[in-house]
């Protein structure tokens, strides 16, 4: 009889996409996963942004400035790239293939627009291994009292954040997976058991 204990420890890796707009508990929930759940790993973004405070460059973000992001994706380099509040952000593709290749998890901290890039990915690898989450709270009202309470925005980013958030919520249907998001507990648990459900798919085991 086959050893199905080696068929599930040999599959493929997964590709745990996570969007959400500022405020829906996105952050906390990727940071826990992180943290509490096996063989999950970070993938690693480029952007232009200047670090923030505690912030470290090839573990946090890939810094970079406009010239050497706009080469790598004259280069094709990227999975996905996007503008995100006047910063580019993005992905290289060889480096999270890689990873999925020896079958590890990646979970991938991304906005609406990647992950319409990555959905429309041609590459079997990263198709075949996606897994689309969103992550929102249960009105608007809500994703507002959440950032208010954060106090770090100004006037003028809140704003933004704001306009962004309300666009962003009208992709929530163009994922496979929605969480509604309640305490930081009640995420995870709803996260925890996404992934322990793909992890279980006969598809992902090797033959």
């Amino acid at each position: 009889m086959e050893n199905l204990d080696y068929s599930q420890q040999s599959r493929s890796g997964i590709l745990f996409l996570l969007s959400g707009p500022a405020g829906s508990g996105k952050s906390t929930l990727l940071r826990r996963a992180l943290n509490e759940c096996d063989n999950v790993f970070f993938s690693i973004s480029c952007t232009t942004r200047p670090p923030r405070e505690g912030e470290t460059d090839g573990k946090d973000y890939h810094f970079l400035n406009d010239d050497e992001f706009d080469s790598k994706i004259e280069n094709n380099e990227f999975l996905e790239h996007a503008i995100v509040h006047k910063w580019k952000y993005g992905t290289i593709r060889d480096s999270v293939k890689k990873v999925l290749e020896v079958g590890k998890d990646i979970i991938m901290d991304i906005d609406v627009q990647g992950a319409r890039q990555v959905r429309e990915c041609a590459d079997g690898v990263i198709s075949s291994a996606l897994v689309d989450i969103f992550i929102t709270t249960k009105d608007v009202s809500e994703l507002e009292t959440r950032l208010r309470g954060r106090g770090s925005e100004d006037s003028e980013t809140f704003n933004l954040r704001m306009k962004t958030a309300s666009e962003e919520l009208k992709e929530w249907d163009s994922y496979t997976y929605c969480i509604i998001s309640g305490t930081p507990d009640e995420d995870f648990e709803t996260l925890s058991s996404i992934i322990k459900s793909e992890r279980t798919k006969v598809q992902r085991m090797s033959n």
